[in-house]
C-alpha cells in the first residue's frame, strides 16, 4: 500500500503499526519517528518559514485568514509522482494542515481515486480510536488492538500512581503572545496526570485568554505548551526583552510553578506520544525523584529569568 500521511500525529500511527516503509509522502512537521524522514514532503507552510516570534505568526495566520487565503500549498506534482492509495488527513484545525478542499483538488489530478481518511479528534479518547482506523484501513487490526492495549496500560498505571493524592490547579498555555488557553484533549491528560486545569475545558478548541483571567484561575503549577514548539524554542522566546518576556514578566507573580515543556512532541500532536504528555504531566504535578525530569522534555522557568516588572 502506498501511504500519503497529511498528519504528524497520524504518521506516528503509521510508523508505530510497522508501516514507515509503505509512506509515500507526509506533511513539513511529520519528524517523528527518524524512519519518516526521508519521506517525499507534500506540503509547506506559507506562514512561520522564517524564524519569527509568536507574536508575528499569530499576526500572519489572521491576516491571511482575513485576507481568505490558505496556509499551506500543496506540491501537487509530487503529491501525483507519489500516486498515494491511502491519503490520511484532517479536519480539526486548518492553520495546522492542508484545507479539505486544497486536498479535494489534488485527488481529482490523480489517475485513480485514493482512499481518504479524515482525523478530527477532541481527546485522548478519539486518538486511541484513530489509532484502530488507521490499522483498519492498513490491515493491521491485531497489531492496532495490541498497540492500543499497551497505551491504555500505561494510562493505567499513571492513574494508580496519582490515586488519592491531591490535585493541583494547573494551567496549560499553547501561546506565548497572545496567550492561548489550551483545549482539546490538554485538559484531558491534565485530569489523567492528577492535576485540575483550571483554565481549560475538555474537548473544546483552544481560546484566547489574559493575565487576568489566569490570575483569577489561581493556579499552583503553569504548564508553557506554545503549539508546536520544543522546550528550547520556548525558553529562547521566553528570554526576548523586547518582546515575549516583558509580557511574560507577569506570570513571575502568580505564585506558581512554571514548566517549559516539549509541546511538538507531547502535547500539540494528537496521537501516541499523547500518553508520553500525560507521563510527564504526572511527573511534573507528582514529583518524584527516582524520576528526574529530562530537560528535553521540561525544565522549571525560575520567575528571576523573566523581566520582573509590577502587575498591571
Amino acid at each position: 500500500m502506498r501511504i500519503c500521511s497529511l498528519v504528524p500525529g497520524v504518521t506516528e500511527i503509521v510508523a508505530a503499526l510497522g508501516l514507515a516503509e509503505q509512506l509515500v509522502g507526509i506533511s513539513h512537521e511529520c519528524d517523528y519517528p527518524d524512519s519518516v524522514r526521508h519521506v517525499p514532503v507534500m506540503i509547506e507552510p506559507v506562514v512561520g518559514k522564517e524564524p519569527a516570534s509568536s507574536r508575528e505568526i499569530d499576526g500572519q495566520v489572521k491576516q491571511l485568514a482575513a485576507a481568505g487565503r490558505r496556509l499551506y500549498r500543496l506540491n501537487e506534482n509530487a503529491f501525483r509522482r507519489a500516486q498515494p492509495d491511502l491519503i490520511l488527513t484532517q479536519d480539526l484545525c486548518h492553520v495546522c494542515a492542508v484545507t479539505p478542499d486544497q486536498l479535494a483538488e489534488a485527488v481529482r489530478s490523480l489517475p485513480s481515486e485514493p482512499l481518504v481518511l479524515t482525523f478530527s479528534p477532541s481527546s485522548l479518547t478519539d486518538v486511541l480510536n484513530d489509532v484502530k482506523r488507521v490499522a483498519q484501513a492498513v490491515g493491521r487490526v491485531d497489531r492496532g488492538e495490541a498497540f492500543v492495549r499497551s497505551l491504555k496500560e500505561r494510562l493505567d498505571r499513571i492513574a494508580a500512581r496519582v490515586s488519592g493524592r491531591p490535585r493541583p490547579r494547573l494551567a496549560c498555555l499553547e501561546w506565548l503572545d497572545p496567550l492561548y488557553v489550551a483545549g482539546h484533549w490538554v485538559p484531558e491528560m491534565a485530569a489523567l496526570a492528577g492535576g485540575h486545569d483550571v483554565l481549560g475545558v475538555k474537548h473544546a478548541p483552544s481560546r484566547e485568554t489574559t493575565w487576568q483571567a489566569v490570575a483569577a484561575a489561581r493556579p499552583d503549577i503553569l504548564a508553557i505548551m506554545p503549539c508546536g514548539y520544543s522546550v528550547d524554542r520556548t525558553i529562547r522566546e521566553l528570554g526576548q526583552a523586547d518582546g515575549v518576556r516583558s509580557q511574560w514578566s507577569r506570570a513571575g507573580h502568580l505564585g506558581a510553578t512554571l514548566y517549559a515543556v516539549d509541546a511538538a512532541s507531547y502535547f500539540s500532536r494528537p496521537g501516541p506520544r499523547l500518553v508520553d504528555g500525560v507521563e510527564l504531566l504526572a511527573d511534573i504535578l507528582h514529583p518524584d525523584p527516582r524520576r528526574p525530569l529530562d530537560p528535553a522534555r521540561a525544565v522549571t522557568v525560575e520567575p528571576a529569568a523573566l523581566a520582573m516588572e509590577s502587575p498591571t
